[in-house]
């Protein structure tokens, strides 16, 4: 593990410096060649629901992109060489309607990974140099999108910033009740992303927009195996090559992401959503009952069937007065037990500008606050929150994967809940039914 110790030393040793690029705009940009940059949309007149958002960074460094259907989405950028990519002033731009702030700011906040066998435990972000192990990426590596030029400090001009689409299926479908007439548009994502190398694997760090207001986040491992961890002869790995001499120790990947919201640009609110589900009894159906629960103070959450959870707004409302918010969908996750960070699956947290990493925190906070997010849960009220989202993946490896090692993803979306009144991509002839469907013929 020599690689990532050395990565790890010059991490610590810029720590204050790399703190320092969070809040500005740290990184020069340049369009690919002939690439126009593309301009922010015209805003509609702001309404008391849609409060105005204008421009908050200079072209280098925003991101806007009208995907088909007519939605838009526009955002600024920044580079930090502990957390990579940060995505600032995120809006979402229904086909017809005005901007809606989706995200102040979101960002990776760790990626800890600790060995089955003890020996060895990396936080990635802020321990071993994820930030400088930004790639230079081929325009193969970007089909048919933008690569930008980062300034990464100590290494230089970076080509390793991607904007490009990406087909995904089905927006939706829908078939007549009669006749063969059938609804349906096939949809194309924004996707952002890097690719950091740590040691040796290498990380994609994804954002993906969709027409619809969904976001998704993904972390995609890839890269080699390390090959110094065939050791694991105490039955923590598994074989890999011919017969028996070689073990890859087993290891977890501990994927955090922060997030700040700021829906509307106003101030946000969190809710529980449980299902419980009661047993038919006699020749009856099963009952289904929800409660919402109201999450005021300090929270570490912990996924369970039939839990979910929303970030409510607490200004803007969409067409038919309901509240517009995003409901956090985690993928899946091997919940790590060994450290007290790693045990929950969701945490809010009152916003603190010194609480900036999972673990291994170099936000300078007071000594007595603890270095991870699990410590800044002490029920404190909930003004401003902040969530951060741990999905874990537990790797014991295969012969499949060298080499080189097949992408595995762990992530989550952010699914819109009432930010539109109906599909923002819904057909112009299907816009009146908003609502109970008529039954009539």
């Amino acid at each position: 593990m020599t690689d990532r110790h050395h990565r790890r030393t010059r991490g610590t040793l810029a720590a204050l410096a790399a703190t320092a690029l969070l809040g500005t705009a740290t990184a020069a940009a340049t369009p690919a060649s002939g690439t126009p940059a593309l301009p922010n949309p015209p805003s509609p007149r702001p309404t008391a629901s849609h409060p105005p958002v204008t421009a908050v960074c200079s072209a280098a460094y925003r991101i806007t992109k009208k995907l088909d259907g007519g939605a838009t989405w526009n955002m600024c950028w920044r580079y930090s060489t502990d957390a990579g990519l940060i995505l600032d002033h995120v809006t979402y731009q229904p086909p017809g309607g005005a901007p809606v702030r989706v995200l102040s700011s979101a960002r990776l906040a760790q990626i800890h990974v600790p060995y089955d066998d003890g020996g060895a435990e990396y936080d990635d972000l802020t321990g071993a140099g994820f930030g400088w192990g930004l790639q230079d990426l081929k325009a193969a590596e970007c089909p048919g999108g933008t690569l930008t030029t980062v300034k990464v400090p100590e290494v230089g001009q970076v080509k390793g910033l991607c904007t490009t689409t990406r087909a995904r299926g089905h927006a939706y479908r829908m078939a007549a009740d009669s006749g063969t007439g059938v609804h349906q548009a096939q949809a194309k994502d924004l996707l952002v992303y890097t690719v950091n190398k740590v040691g040796w694997y290498e990380y994609i760090s994804e954002w993906r927009f969709s027409a619809d207001g969904t976001v998704g986040a993904n972390v995609g491992a890839t890269g080699s195996l390390s090959p110094v961890d065939y050791n694991a002869t105490d039955g923590r790995g598994w074989p890999i090559g011919k017969g028996a001499r070689g073990y890859a120790t087993s290891h977890a990947h501990n994927v955090f992401w922060k997030l700040d919201f700021g829906l509307d640009g106003g101030k946000d609110r969190i809710e529980q959503y449980d299902s419980t589900v009661t047993p038919p009894t006699g020749d009856g159906s099963p009952t289904v009952t929800t409660r919402r629960t109201a999450v005021t103070k300090e929270l570490a959450g912990d996924a369970k069937n039939m839990r979910w959870w929303r970030v409510v707004s607490g200004t803007g409302k969409n067409a038919d007065g309901h509240a517009r918010s995003y409901e956090i969908v985690p993928g899946h996750t091997d919940t790590h037990a060994g450290r007290g960070f790693t045990k929950h699956d969701v945490y809010f947290t009152q916003a603190r500008g010194c609480e900036q990493y999972a673990s291994n925190n170099i936000g300078n906070c007071a000594p007595n606050a603890g270095d991870s997010v699990d410590k800044w849960v002490n029920g404190e009220t909930l003004t401003k929150p902040t969530v951060w989202v741990n999905i874990g993946f537990h790797h014991i490896a295969r012969d499949e994967d060298q080499q080189p090692m097949p992408v595995h993803w762990q992530g989550f979306q952010l699914a819109p809940r009432d930010v539109t009144a109906m599909n923002p991509l819904t057909p112009a002839d299907l816009a009146s039914q908003n609502g109970q469907p008529s039954l009539e013929p």
